[in-house]
Order: C-alpha cells, then structure tokens, then sequence
C-alpha cells in the first residue's frame, strides 16, 4: 500500500519577528541583528526543505536537502560563537549558540528516525501512529526551543532600553502557515490510514480464504470508520483555512468504506461460508461408492447454485474494486492539490 500523505515534520524554527528601536545606542541593536542575521541561512535551507518534501517529495527523496540543511545550522552555530559578549553580557549569544545546537540534534538525531521510520510506518496503524507522533514530539521540542530563544531576546531588549515591535517577517508566515497545515494534514490523514490499512487487511484475508480473519478486520474498519467521520466533525479538521476540500476526500472515503463494511462485505464472506459447504457436498458425494439418482440430481443443482454465485460474486468483487480505485485516486488528486494550495512554495 503506499504511503500517499507527504508526512513531513514542521519544525517552528526561531525567526527574529520584531522591528526594533532604540533610544541611547546603535549597539545592542545591531549586535541583536547580528544574532539574528546568523541564523537566516539555516531557516531559508529549512524553509526549502520542508516545500520541497510538501509538494511531493517523500522525506527520503529530499534527504540531500537535509544534509544541506544540517551545514547551514553548523554555519550559524560557527557565526554566533565568532561573535563577541556584548558588555560582558553573553546571555543572548548563548542563548543562540544552545538554540542552534538543539537545531542540529533535532535534525541530525530525530529527524534522521523520521526519515528511516517512514519507510515502516504504513505497515500497520500502530507504526503510522508512532510516526506522526514522533513529528509531533519533534515539533514540540523545536518550539520550546524557539519561545525559550524569543524570551532571551525580550530579556536582552529590556536590559537595553530597545524597543521591540511585533512585526512578521515574510519567511516566518511561510513556516507558521507550513507548520500548521502540515498538523492538520497529519490529523486528516490518519483518519484515512486506520481505514484504508484495515481494507488491506480484508483483501489479505478474502484472498487466503480466511473467513473468520475478514469478518475481525470488517468489524475492525467499520468501528474505524464511525469513529472517523464523527473527528471529521470537529471544527479543527473540518476544514483548514476554510478549504474543506481534504476532509471532504476524506469523508468519501470512509462513506465508501462505510458502505462496503456495512453491505459488500457481508455478502462476500457469506459467498466464502456458502463455497465451503460446498465443498464439503462435493467431498462427501466423492467419497460414496454407490450414487443413487437423487444424491446426483442434488448435487448437480448444488453445483448450479454455486456457478451462478461465483458469477455474481466475481461481478461483485470487480465493481468494488473499480470504485475502491476510484476513490482512492479522488484522494490522492484531493491531497495534492490541497498541499500545492496551501503549502508556500519557497526555494532558495
């Protein structure tokens, strides 16, 4: 099955978003724009990173980009330790210099389980689940980092008698409409896995004949199902900056799935306990040494029954087929075209 969502963390990296003023000296201005000039490359790599693996990209395919990303943050590190302590205050130097370290690891450590976990994550819904909370967790840790650098850079403000004026820089909505569509995506997306994973496990079952293991797995996707189309309810995911486009995809699919679980599947599994009869018939009828004319007159009919509904089970099976396609295909278009929408596109 294919991992259709570009799973991607967004880490929230710390983006100086304040216009400044002074009232006695350029200085502490100037070394406050120098802490943050350091840093501007490695969020531009990141930026065109995250872009880059949004629009289509698996993490694994832009893992240059990472690597790339990972000397713009040695660069930066490199650049604030070269600068001096300002007045024998290092707090905002260091401050950056932990900042940009936490940076690193996070890219070099977490990120590299991100990418190596990807590859495992669609095999089953637990390993999916892990995988996006391992992003989420990343997240977390790289906006704790970045509050923790944005109240140095008040603290160090204040003892200077600057003044800082909240004001976004272009590169810092790009990444703050990133971070949050990436999080929405995430949501949406494991609606949809739980309950695509658990067709697959329907089909494994049908085709290996294993009647007791589809009807699990058909409960299984139907509980998936309900409890889907209810969290798609939620004002938090019916909609994202209000496209309601991928929740929408979204809902179609579990209407299909609903449908399938509820009417197509009881069906087939009824097929499947019906040929297995049957075969018991045939069994028994070729063990009896003596036939008399109406073991052979009920057996023939049997045998007719059974090719009329191999017919119609066949026909059956070929129409959810085409319509599972269908669906799937409507999703994956949806969730390109709702990421083309909506993730900024930045190169560098």
């Amino acid at each position: 099955m294919k991992l259709t969502v570009r799973c991607i963390v967004v880490i929230l990296l710390f983006i100086s978003s304040y216009q400044i003023s002074f009232a006695q000296t350029e200085s502490p201005v100037a070394y406050m724009n120098a802490i943050s000039n350091a840093q501007l490359d490695m969020n531009q790599r990141y930026m065109a990173y995250v872009s880059a693996a949004a629009h289509g990209r698996r993490a694994r395919k832009v893992e240059k980009m990472r690597q790339q990303t990972l000397e713009s943050i040695n660069n930066a590190r490199y650049k604030t330790i070269e600068l001096p302590i300002y007045k024998g205050d290092n707090s905002l130097r260091q401050s950056s210099i932990d900042y940009i370290k936490l940076c690193y690891n996070v890219f070099n450590d977490d990120y590299a389980r991100i990418v190596n976990m990807e590859e495992i994550a669609e095999q089953s819904v637990d390993q999916m689940q892990a995988y996006l909370l391992l992003q989420e967790k990343t997240s977390e840790k790289l906006k704790q980092a970045s509050d923790k650098m944005n109240e140095a850079e008040k603290a160090f403000a204040a003892k200077n008698n600057i003044t800082l004026t909240e004001e976004k820089s272009e590169l810092g909505d790009k990444m703050e409409i990133a971070g949050k569509l990436t999080k929405y995506n995430n949501h949406v997306y494991i609606v949809f896995f739980k309950c695509n994973w658990e067709d697959g496990e329907i089909t494994k079952a049908l085709n290996n004949k294993k009647v007791n293991d589809a009807e699990q797995a058909r409960v299984a996707l139907l509980n998936y199902v309900n409890e889907g189309l209810q969290a798609l309810q939620a004002d938090s995911l019916r909609a994202f900056m209000g496209d309601a486009s991928l929740a929408n995809a979204c809902r179609q699919v579990l209407n299909f799935y609903k449908k399938m679980a509820e009417t197509d599947l009881p069906k087939q599994i009824d097929f499947y306990l019906k040929q297995e009869n049957f075969n018991k018939i045939k069994r028994a009828m070729d063990a009896k040494p003596n036939k008399t004319q109406q073991d052979i007159d009920e057996y023939n009919k049997a045998v007719k029954e059974m090719n009329a509904g191999v017919n119609s089970f066949n026909q059956a099976v070929q129409n959810i087929n085409t319509q599972r396609s269908t669906i799937l295909n409507n999703w994956d278009a949806a969730e390109k075209a709702f990421n083309d929408t909506h993730m900024p596109y930045y190169k560098r």
